[in-house]
């Protein structure tokens, strides 16, 4: 490069978009960009905010033709070094562009070039007036009386505890008119460290002692804890929490879905007195920043959140939770395609701090690895305090009317159930009214135009709907192809079962759980709500009730099929059924009450469902692991897998098989990497797109990343048309 080169600053950038690679630009004479702040920049006729990684006296590219940067919208660093490396780690392992790894952490309003405001802490407190009222005051005012009661006994309220509580806007308003609240705010201060319980720690039985005693709070190392439905792994985490926050550093806790987060934020809030703050999609970007920065600042001294949670930078780091870690929601389905746990073990290690993953049905890599010793396994085999194991009953309903799904036995105990006073949970785990409409003449099915997927009838909106890409078309009232108006439903859905149950139980209340009834914000939080209420009801849902939540007041738990996973084309299929069984069951009986379960299956003698019933989810996954090293599937073997999407099928395939041969050159197949495909996926088309794939089987996760290397180069190199999509997913959960 000539000297005068020199006398420029050369800033490089990630921006979000899909170029692997960073952006150079001339920085502005004496001004400094420190690495991790962010700046605007051109970027062809945009201009974009990046993030600062380099700063540097020389550059590769022609300085003519270098762009000038703009000014440094922070003056110091906003990603701190250890989230960077987090996204380093990220870009490199899952083959994403740098600058949209970063895109996907940074809050929306932190992208588009706003600056990090701490937040006030604005919180209710009784007036003068209000203080004078007494115990049970406003007992006209059902809803105001219940505020007073709450600000009597906790003396302070933010918005948060009101969300929590169940309390409007309009009931604040209400009290504020008359008086008798006022609102206050503060700058809240980064935690240090002291006690921050405000509630005394449950008693803990004697395997819960024993998982506490083994935590080791100042190095690095991953503990599966591994525990019965019941059995009181929460109160572990918050222990666990409790001796982190007396250090004066923070908790970062993942959960699987944000209709636990009002559960989960409750429980955490009624035990600690430090600021908590959730993150999650529900959150307006205004609520979304304010969180991510307390966190960063050490104001928040928990913070609790989905898979994205994850980069979200701490102050003092000093434990992190995944709970439910087999969770399939904490694997990102497109765009950047991470693993949430993974990376929070990666960040776990890299900031010296220890990880527990929690779950009572672990992801078969999570037991390998405590197995092979890589992971420290604690198992917790019994309920915790009084509550026993819910009785499992298998009903074999071949041949069996059905009414709704439902056997005449279950319908019999839902009735002894609700007559007892207790709650009743029905699990089917498919949404709408009824997989597919069906022409009783001629056989015609209901199928999307845009996908390889039936339609579902929801009834209540006479609407078919696509499940797979939310395509929808009025409810039809002939057959198009012979014109029969003799359509029948076939197959039943969470709507066709709430109706056979309201038919059977029109005094009961039936609360429906699935993507349907709870698009709405809050309306998972108000459904929940009903429940907790205790009467007796029949909750009917899909698998969004089976991920931890707590019903203290469920005796009984009426899976309507449990065939789904034995027959399934995923080889991941019958592990997941394990897992939905076995987290569906535990919903039963959970408190002091005895809690059944009544398992309805057309294939009650099948091996993997008997052992998984029989000897339990621990023998059921040492059973598949055991298929699973036989068939070099992981976790003995490592998989990624290479989309391409195309209107036209014969252009994926072609784009593949192409790109195989190229690969074959460089990295010849062999034992320890092996090539499949290039193949139809198992839902060949879906939004008009016909979908292929290119299947890598390796030994090592060196052998993956070399190919994986390779197949960035190509796809950099490559000029991909228009009309075709690719998308690369490491370490794949869905092999749709």
């Amino acid at each position: 490069m000539p000297d005068q080169n020199h006398q420029y600053s050369i800033i490089r950038v990630a921006l979000p978009v899909p170029l692997r690679r960073l952006f150079d630009y001339i920085g502005e004479p004496g001004r400094d960009y420190p690495i991790g702040s962010r700046v605007k920049v051109p970027f062809g006729h945009r201009e974009l905010t990046g993030v600062v990684l380099e700063q540097s006296r020389d550059t590769k590219q022609s300085i003519a033709k270098l762009k000038a940067a703009g000014a440094a919208l922070d003056q110091d660093s906003l990603v701190p070094e250890e989230i960077r490396q987090l996204l380093d780690f990220c870009s490199s392992y899952y083959q994403c562009p740098i600058g949209e790894a970063y895109s996907t952490a940074l809050p929306k309003l932190l992208r588009q070039g706003e600056a990090l405001s701490l937040p006030q802490n604005e919180y209710l407190q009784l007036s003068q007036e209000g203080l004078g009222l007494p115990p049970g005051g406003l007992s006209k005012a059902r809803k105001q009386a219940a505020l007073l009661s709450a600000l009597q006994e906790e003396g302070r309220l933010d918005k948060t505890d009101l969300k929590r509580l169940c309390i409007s806007n309009a009931v604040v308003k209400a009290m504020l008119d008359k008086g008798l609240i006022n609102w206050h705010s503060e700058q809240l201060p980064t935690i240090v460290a002291s006690e921050h319980q405000k509630q005394a720690p449950l008693p803990l039985n004697e395997e819960q002692e024993a998982a506490l005693e083994q935590l080791r709070y100042q190095q690095f190392s991953c503990y599966l804890l591994e525990g019965t439905t019941g059995s009181g792994k929460t109160e572990v985490y918050l222990q666990a929490i409790a001796e982190v926050l007396r250090e004066g550093r923070q908790a970062l806790v993942l959960i699987p879905e944000i209709g636990l987060t009002p559960q989960t934020l409750g429980r955490f809030q009624n035990r600690f007195k430090c600021p908590i703050v959730a993150i999650h999609s529900g959150l307006n970007d205004k609520e979304r920043l304010q969180a991510w920065g307390m966190a960063k600042t050490g104001q928040a001294g928990i913070v609790i959140g989905t898979r994205s949670a994850i980069f979200t930078p701490l102050y003092r780091p000093g434990i992190i939770i995944i709970d439910e870690e087999h969770d399939l929601s904490f694997k990102q389905q497109d765009g950047v395609r991470y693993s949430g746990r993974d990376l929070a073990i990666f960040r776990a290690k890299k900031a010296n701090i220890p990880i527990i993953l929690g779950t009572a049905t672990p992801s078969l890599e999570t037991l390998h690895n405590a197995i092979q010793g890589r992971y420290e396994h604690l198992r917790l085999t019994r309920r915790a305090g009084a509550a026993k194991p819910p009785a499992i009953i298998v009903e074999d309903i071949k041949q069996k009317t059905l009414i709704g799904g439902l056997s005449q036995n279950s319908l019999d105990a839902i009735a002894n159930t609700l007559a007892a006073g207790n709650q009743v949970l029905v699990f089917l785990n498919r949404r709408g009214f009824a997989p597919s409409l069906i022409c009783h003449n001629c056989g015609w099915v209901a199928e999307c135009r845009h996908c390889s997927a039936r339609m579902t009838l929801h009834k209540a909106q006479h609407q078919m709907r696509c499940h797979h890409c939310e395509a929808s078309m009025a409810q039809p009232q002939q057959c198009p192809d012979c014109f029969s108006r003799e359509l029948i439903s076939q197959g039943y859905g969470t709507q066709r079962s709430e109706e056979t149950l309201q038919e059977h139980f029109p005094d009961t209340q039936i609360i429906r759980i699935d993507r349907d009834s709870t698009r709405k914000k809050q309306a998972m939080h108000e459904l929940l709500h009903e429940v907790d209420q205790g009467q007796p009801c029949i909750l009917l849902g899909t698998q969004m009730l089976a991920k931890g939540h707590h019903f203290p007041n469920v005796t009984l738990v009426v899976i309507v099929d449990a065939d789904g996973g034995l027959f399934s084309g995923d080889f991941r299929g019958p592990e997941r059924m394990g897992q939905l069984i076995t987290q569906v069951a535990g919903r039963a009986g959970r408190a002091e009450k005895p809690g059944k379960v009544i398992i309805q299956s057309h294939n009650k003698d099948h091996p993997l469902l008997e052992t998984l019933l029989h000897k339990g989810y621990h023998l059921f996954a040492r059973q598949i692991l055991r298929e699973r090293q036989l068939a070099y599937m992981p976790p003995y073997r490592h998989l990624a897998l290479l989309h391409c999407d195309a209107r036209d099928g014969m252009q994926a395939e072609s784009f593949l098989q192409n790109m195989r041969q190229w690969l074959e050159q460089y990295a010849p197949p062999s034992p320890e990497r092996i090539y499949l495909g290039p193949f139809a996926a198992p839902m060949e088309k879906r939004k008009q797109m016909y979908r292929y794939q290119l299947q890598f089987n390796c030994e090592s996760r060196r052998h993956m990343q070399q190919i994986l290397s390779l197949v960035g180069q190509y796809l950099d190199q490559s000029k991909i048309p228009s009309h075709i999509r690719c998308s690369l997913d490491v370490d794949p959960l869905d092999m749709m």
